[in-house]
C-alpha cells in the first residue's frame, strides 16, 4: 500500500530535472549563440564598446618618436655664429633596485657614497648633499638634483658620462646658445625652451622671446619630423610593417649685418665706459652713412647683465628727449629754406618768450654772438631764435620730413616706439629746436642723421642682410639699401657738415674732445635735461649726455651716435667718457679704410686653413701677403681668427690657434684691433691705455700664458 505514493515521488522528481535540463540546454545554446554572434560582429567590425580595436592594437604596438627640427641660426655679417641651437642637460638618478638590465647589471644607484663624491666635482653641490638627496624619505623610483643639476651643458653631460656611474641617467632639453657672449645681446634677443601638447605629444620647441629671436620666430622655427613604426613587446619592429617618417624641416638662418670686428671693439669701448661712469645707461649705433648699414650697435645694461638686467632694446624701444644733436637737423631745416643767417647775432643767455624762459647751458651767456657761434657753442637761444625766424610750420613740416614721430620699422627690431611732441604754443615749439619737448628713438636720429652724411638722401637703417633657407641654402629675402627721403638738398648737407666741423674744431666749438689726430671730424655734442611727472631733474647726474660724429667730414663714410644717460662718477667729464668710445672705434674704422684704400685692390677672400698643418697654413696666407701669427705649440691649425670666405686686407694680422700650450707674441705696433682678435682667441683680459699702436705689453714675448690672463696695453699715435 505505501510503496505506489513512493514510485509517483520518484517519477516527478525525473520530471523536473528533465525540465531544468532542457531549459539549461536551451539557456547555454542561447548564450553560446549570442557570444557567436557578438564574436562575429567584433570580428567583423573592430568595435566594442565604440572603442575601435584595430586603433586600439595600433596604439599599442606603433611608436611614435618626435624628430627635432633645428631652430635656425644667426650669424654676423662673417658668418660667425651669435645664435645657434643646443642641447641642455638635467641629471636624474635612479634609485629603484628593481631596474637591471638583460643581463642582471644594476641600473640603480649602487654605491651612494661613491656617486655623490664623483657628481660632486662637476654639479655645484657637496658629497653630502648629493648623499642625503640619493636618501629619500619613502619610496622614490628617482631623484633629481634641483638647479645645481639642470641646465648642464654637453661637455660637463659627456664628464659625467665617462665616469660610468650606475643610475646616473640625463633628460636632454632643446636649447639656446650664444657664443659671443653680450655680443649685440639687444638685438639677437634670447629663445627659451616651450612645452606643447601635439596629437597627445609633448614636444618642446624652442620660442624666440626678445629681439630677432622674437622679431624672426615664425622663420626660425623648423617644423619637428615624425617617425611611426609598429614594434612587438620586445622593440622590435614588425615584419611586413610599413614605417612612416615625416621629415623634420629646419628653420631658416638670419645673417645680420654686424661686423664682428668693430662690434667686439664697441663693446669692450662702451663696457668700460659704462662702468667707469656709473651711468644709468648707455647707447652706440655705427652705420654706414651711404647704405644705413648698421656695423655695429649695442646698450648697457644688457639682458645678460647681473644686477637689473634690461629686457628690451632701447635703440627702438626707449624714447628720449634728444637735446642739442637736434640743432643739426633744426640748422638745416633753415639753411634749406633761406633762414639761417651765420653772421647775425643775438643776446645770448636767457629769452623770455610764449610765458616763459629759454635759457643757455650757461644762463649768463656770452653776451652778443652770432648765429655761427650759437651752432658752435651749443646756444638753446640761439636755436630758438632759429626756430621763430623759419615759423613753427616749417619747421614741424621739416621734422616729418627728418622721419620723427613716426617709426622707422627697422626689419628685425619690433615694439618701437613713435616718439611725441605736444608742439602747442611758442615755447614749446621752440623748445623742440634744441631737441627738448620732443622725444625720438635712437634709430630714428640714425636714419635722420644719413640725410646729413649722404648729400640729403636719407637711408632707412637695416640690419638684416639676407634670410636662407637652411635646407636648401636659397636665399629666402634679401635686404638693400633703401632711400625712404630726401628731406634736404645736397648743398644744405655739404654747409651742415662744415659747421659741424666748427663744432669739433673752432676754437669756440663744444667738441674737441672728439678730435682724432689725422682725420677730420664732423659731430654735435648735447647735453639734454631728463624730464619727469614733476618736471625736469636737475645737478650734473641727471642729463642724457650725447655725440653724434661723421667720418671723413668732407665725405662721410660712418656716423656714430653715442649716449650717457645719467652718469653717477664724472671725476672724468662726460664728453671724456663718450670720447674714449667714441675716438678709438672711429679712429680703427678709418685706419681700415685708410689701408684700404692704400692697398686699392689687394683686397682677398680668406680661405679655410683650419685643420691644416700650422707650417702649410703659414705658407699659404703668408704668399697671399697677410702677417701671420701662430699661437699654440700643436701642429694643426684648431682655430683662425678671420673667417673663410671673409674678406681681408693683404697684411692683415692673422692669427692661428694650434692648441696646447700659448706663449705671448710679441705685439708691437700693432691695432687694438689686431689686440682684441688676440684677446679673443686666447679668451684674454685686455685693459688698454692711450690711442695709436701698441707700445708696451704687460706680459713679456713668449712667456708662457693661460685663458683667462689680463694683459694690459699702451698705445701711442704714429706721428
Amino acid at each position: 500500500m505505501n510503496k505506489k505514493p513512493q514510485r509517483t515521488k520518484n517519477r516527478g522528481h525525473r520530471e523536473n530535472r528533465g525540465t531544468f535540463g532542457k531549459w539549461l540546454f536551451l539557456i547555454t545554446v542561447g548564450l553560446f549563440t549570442l557570444f557567436i554572434v557578438r564574436f562575429a560582429y567584433i570580428a567583423i567590425n573592430k568595435d566594442v564598446q565604440h572603442v575601435n580595436l584595430r586603433s586600439q592594437a595600433e596604439q599599442i604596438y606603433t611608436q611614435q618618436r618626435i624628430i627635432q627640427a633645428r631652430r635656425g641660426d644667426i650669424y654676423d655679417a662673417d658668418g660667425n655664429a651669435l645664435a645657434t641651437d643646443t642641447s641642455k642637460y638635467t641629471l636624474y638618478a635612479v634609485l629603484d633596485r628593481t631596474q637591471k638590465s638583460s643581463d642582471g647589471k644594476p641600473l640603480y644607484v649602487k654605491d651612494r657614497k661613491k656617486t655623490a663624491q664623483i657628481l660632486s666635482q662637476y654639479i655645484n653641490l657637496k658629497p653630502a648633499q648629493i648623499e642625503k638627496a640619493l636618501k629619500p624619505k619613502g619610496q622614490a623610483y628617482q631623484v633629481e638634483f634641483g638647479s645645481a643639476g639642470s641646465n648642464l651643458s654637453a661637455s660637463t653631460m659627456q664628464k659625467i658620462k665617462k665616469r660610468h656611474l650606475p643610475g646616473i641617467n640625463f633628460i636632454a632639453t632643446p636649447a639656446r646658445q650664444y657664443p659671443e657672449g653680450e655680443f649685440a645681446s639687444q638685438i639677437i634677443g634670447m629663445a627659451t625652451p616651450k612645452v606643447k601638447t601635439k596629437n597627445g605629444t609633448d614636444e618642446t620647441n624652442l620660442v624666440g622671446q626678445l629681439g630677432l629671436e622674437g622679431y624672426f620666430d615664425k622663420e626660425l622655427t623648423g617644423v619637428n619630423g615624425l617617425r611611426k613604426d609598429k614594434q612587438d613587446v620586445y622593440g622590435y619592429q614588425i615584419a611586413n610593417s610599413k614605417q612612416v617618417m615625416k621629415k623634420a624641416v629646419n628653420g631658416d638662418n638670419i645673417y645680420t649685418t654686424l661686423d664682428s670686428q668693430t662690434q667686439h671693439f664697441l663693446e669692450n669701448k662702451i663696457n668700460k665706459a659704462y662702468k667707469s661712469s656709473n651711468a644709468n645707461s648707455m647707447t652706440a649705433v655705427v652705420m654706414e652713412a651711404k647704405t644705413g648699414k648698421i656695423i655695429a650697435a649695442t646698450q648697457r645694461p644688457t639682458l645678460h647683465a647681473e644686477n637689473n638686467p634690461v629686457w628690451r632694446n632701447m635703440l627702438v624701444q626707449d624714447a628720449y628727449e634728444p637735446g642739442s644733436v637736434m640743432k643739426i637737423l633744426t640748422l638745416a631745416a633753415a639753411i634749406d629754406t633761406g633762414h639761417f643767417n651765420p653772421n647775425a647775432t643775438f643776446n645770448s643767455g636767457t629769452w623770455a618768450m610764449g610765458g616763459g624762459k629759454i635759457t643757455d647751458w650757461s644762463s649768463s651767456g656770452w653776451g652778443t654772438i652770432s648765429y655761427k657761434d650759437a651752432f658752435d657753442m651749443s646756444s638753446n637761444v640761439g636755436f630758438a631764435h632759429v626756430e621763430q625766424d623759419m615759423g613753427a610750420d616749417i619747421w614741424m613740416k621739416y621734422i616729418k620730413r627728418f622721419g620723427l614721430l613716426k617709426r622707422v620699422n627697422v626689419i628685425g627690431m619690433g615694439n618701437e616706439v613713435n616718439g611725441y611732441t605736444t608742439f602747442k604754443g611758442a615755447l614749446a615749439q621752440a623748445n623742440t629746436a634744441f631737441g627738448q619737448g620732443i622725444t625720438v628713438n635712437a634709430m630714428q636720429m640714425m636714419q635722420a642723421f644719413s640725410a646729413i652724411g649722404n648729400n640729403g638722401k636719407m637711408m632707412k637703417p637695416y640690419i638684416i642682410s639676407r634670410i636662407v633657407n637652411s635646407n636648401n641654402g636659397k636665399t629666402v629675402k634679401k635686404v638693400k639699401p633703401e632711400v625712404v627721403g630726401h628731406p634736404i638738398k645736397a648743398s644744405t648737407a655739404k654747409k651742415v657738415l662744415g659747421y659741424m666741423q666748427g663744432v669739433i674744431y673752432d676754437q669756440k666749438g663744444l667738441g674737441h674732445d672728439y678730435q682724432i689726430k689725422g682725420y677730420r671730424i664732423a659731430g654735435k655734442t648735447a647735453t639734454a635735461q631728463i624730464g619727469g611727472a614733476h618736471g625736469y631733474s636737475t645737478g650734473d647726474t641727471n642729463y642724457l649726455y650725447s655725440f653724434v660724429g661723421m667720418a671723413p667730414a668732407k665725405n662721410p663714410k660712418y656716423i656714430m651716435y653715442v649716449t650717457l644717460r645719467q652718469p653717477q662718477n664724472l671725476k672724468k667729464p662726460a664728453t671724456k667718457q663718450i670720447a674714449s668710445v667714441f675716438n678709438p672705434t672711429m679712429k680703427m674704422l678709418l685706419s681700415q679704410q685708410k689701408v684700404a684704400e692704400k692697398a686699392k685692390r689687394k683686397v682677398i677672400t680668406m680661405p679655410n686653413v683650419i685643420g691644416e698643418t700650422t707650417q702649410k697654413a703659414n705658407s699659404q696666407l703668408s704668399k697671399k701677403g697677410m702677417q701671420v701669427v701662430i699661437v699654440g705649440s700643436k701642429g694643426k691649425v684648431k682655430q683662425q681668427s678671420a673667417e673663410p670666405n671673409q674678406q681681408v686686407l693683404t697684411d692683415q694680422h692673422v692669427i692661428l690657434d694650434a692648441g696646447g700650450e700659448y706663449r705671448m707674441p710679441d705685439i708691437s705696433g700693432w691695432s687694438s684691433a689686431d689686440v682684441q682678435q688676440l684677446a679673443r682667441i686666447l679668451k684674454l683680459n685686455v685693459k688698454e691705455n692711450g690711442t695709436g699702436y701698441v707700445t708696451q705689453q704687460s706680459i713679456s714675448p713668449n712667456t708662457p700664458i693661460k685663458r683667462g690672463t689680463t694683459l694690459t696695453v699702451q698705445y701711442e699715435a704714429k706721428n
